[in-house]
């Protein structure tokens, strides 16, 4: 049995548990829950378990040849007694320590460790709330054991035993515990570990042992009311966003400083240390305790219980992946990850409040449609496929504009919905061989009608620079593909490509006009419908791609979400739309 298929066993056991938790806080009128930050934190959990199917081979891979290189007491008789098993338990929980304290005292080890601070509540969901790059780097910390000759199958059982642990320790209903707290990790003294207080701060990193901390200068008893999450809060239920930020703010940082040791110096650092330059120019108000708030944005009813019901089925979908993951090809298993991903992000954007209920929709149907077709499952795909471009139908009809006067249509619904349509008709028609040129033609008329849709606000082609660059790219394209076409289709894919670049350049040009959020959306949506078609005619007239339609229809979707979605933005109740 595979690692993932014991977390899998054990999901049940967490949920139920988590269930009473909530309960008993609920009848106790000291609830610890809010739906949106335990999603949040389930997914961030979902996300670890599906990275790990990838980097466990790495972390695997290194304890083993470390360990079949030089471990200094490879005795197996001796690791396979009690007291083997004991003292590999004791070694991992100390070397955790160290990896633990590092992720709180050098700033690349907190970018991957601060997924788990980041909840600004404290209950069981918190503990699942893990790392996605952890492993990446927490390696390094467990090399002494290989070295020492600890089995690598005993190595994977106490490090789950440790983690397994730690699960308990996580929640706000149990008080102290008297002498266990003051050997072992404890409610107790991981709520000081998770606190932002000045006095508890990167305090108490034991896994099992809190005696790694008294003997080491980092014990702290609690002995004031615990404020959680992280002093630069995270403010967001995006689980990919959830793992970069602090990456991304090292990686600033690391850009905008001119000393060049401060460069390399930003990632070793402890966590909040920034070069002087740095700071100058781009200053962060200072940690104020009573100034902090608790990141909640308001949803209706509805839109929480349809997030808990899209949550529920990608839970359903991450514990069939996690439970077949090993005996998949890597092909299948990299395809259903970054569909799974998508489904995990569209639910945070939505109890964020930054997706609607149909855009959630939009985004898991396109995830189903490429994932269907990536990996040959036809039926399914010839369900989801033109599914999708209905859901974009509904969702551009739902947010028109209002008609100014009964009887007369709204020039944006019109050139939308007949893009739209068209681009349904190429995709049904895309979907049998045979039918590749009407399909074709299909697609040419639906940009044809982006083209006047983009042209809605300003003028024809406002930038002659972009309209040359992407006739440009698109005649290069041309050339590259003239070899490889029959006669027939040299004029057809002429006029295609011709279209595209007109379309993409009529988008671009009004980015450069509007300049703001939602033309630059559209804008880049154009750029991918310029990349996936590029992508399928090198696919169908040069060379076959690995796993083309993964790469055809995934931009091909994002084009057609960010166009979309962004084409009109939604206008707040009370304003003029224009």
């Amino acid at each position: 049995m595979t690692s993932s298929q014991i977390i899998v066993l054990a999901t049940p056991v967490f949920l139920l548990l988590i269930a009473i938790e909530f309960a008993w806080g609920y009848l106790k009128g000291r609830n610890t829950y809010r739906l949106n930050d335990a999603v949040n934190s389930l997914s961030l959990g979902m996300l670890s378990q599906l990275s790990a199917v990838f980097t466990r081979l790495l972390r695997v891979g290194i304890y083993t040849a470390i360990y079949s290189s030089v471990a200094l007491f490879p005795d197996a008789e001796f690791w396979n007694h009690w007291y083997g098993w004991l003292l590999a338990l004791v070694f991992y929980d100390f070397c955790y320590y160290w990896l633990h304290r590092a992720g709180h005292e050098s700033a690349v080890f907190w970018a991957a460790h601060v997924v788990h601070h980041q909840s600004q509540d404290y209950n069981l969901s918190t503990a699942l709330r893990q790392t996605s790059s952890g492993a990446l780097l927490g390696w390094i910390f467990y090399i002494p054991m290989a070295v020492a000759g600890v089995p690598p199958l005993l190595f994977g059982i106490v490090t789950l035993i440790d983690l397994l642990y730690q699960f308990w320790v996580h929640t706000d209903h149990v008080r102290k515990l008297g002498w266990f707290d003051r050997w072992f990790c404890s409610p107790s003294n991981h709520r000081v570990h998770h606190a932002v207080n000045d006095r508890y701060l990167d305090r108490n990193y034991g896994g099992i042992l809190i005696i790694w901390d008294r003997l080491f200068g980092s014990f702290r008893e609690e002995d004031e009311k615990c404020v959680y999450g992280t002093r630069s809060p995270l403010n967001s239920w995006d689980p990919l966003w959830a793992n970069a930020e602090v990456y991304w703010s090292l990686l600033k940082d690391s850009w905008h400083t001119k000393n060049w040791a401060d460069k390399l110096r930003v990632w070793f650092k402890p966590p909040g240390w920034r070069p002087a330059d740095v700071a100058a120019r781009f200053p962060k108000p200072p940690f104020d305790i009573a100034q902090l708030e608790v990141f909640h944005p308001p949803l209706s009813r509805p839109v929480l219980w349809f997030g808990a019901l899209q949550f529920g089925l990608l839970l359903l979908g991450v514990i069939a992946y996690l439970w077949h993951a090993e005996a998949l090809a890597p092909a299948p298993r990299s395809v259903w990850l970054l569909a799974l991903m998508a489904g995990l992000w569209s639910v945070g954007g939505l109890l964020q409040g930054r997706l609607s209920m149909l855009q959630v929709l939009l985004i898991e149907s396109a995830a189903l449609a490429t994932a269907s077709a990536a990996l040959g499952l036809t039926g399914l795909h010839l369900v989801m496929k033109p599914l999708t471009l209905l859901i974009a139908i509904v969702l551009v009809a739902s947010r028109a504009r209002p008609l100014a006067a009964k009887g007369r249509f709204d020039a944006f619904l019109l050139a939308a919905l007949a893009a739209l349509a068209a681009s349904l008709a190429g995709d049904v028609l895309l979907m049998f061989p045979a039918y590749f040129i009407p399909g074709l033609l299909a697609f040419l008329v639906a940009h044809l009608f982006f083209i006047a849709l983009f042209r809605l606000g300003v003028a024809w082609f406002p930038s002659r620079r972009i309209l040359g660059l992407t006739l440009a790219t698109g005649l290069a394209m041309y050339a590259f593909l003239w070899p490889h076409l029959d006669p027939v289709l040299k004029g057809a894919v002429a006029a295609y490509v011709l279209v595209i670049a007109l379309m993409a350049a009529q988008a671009m040009g009004r980015a450069l006009v509007l300049r703001d959020k939602s033309a630059i959306a559209v804008a880049v949506g154009a750029g991918f419908f310029m990349l996936s078609d590029a992508l399928l005619a090198i696919n169908r007239f040069v060379q076959p791609l690995p796993l083309a339609q993964l790469w055809v229809l995934g931009t091909y979707y994002v084009a057609q979400i960010l166009i979309t979605s962004h084409a009109r933005p939604v206008v707040p109740s009370g304003h003029k739309q224009v």
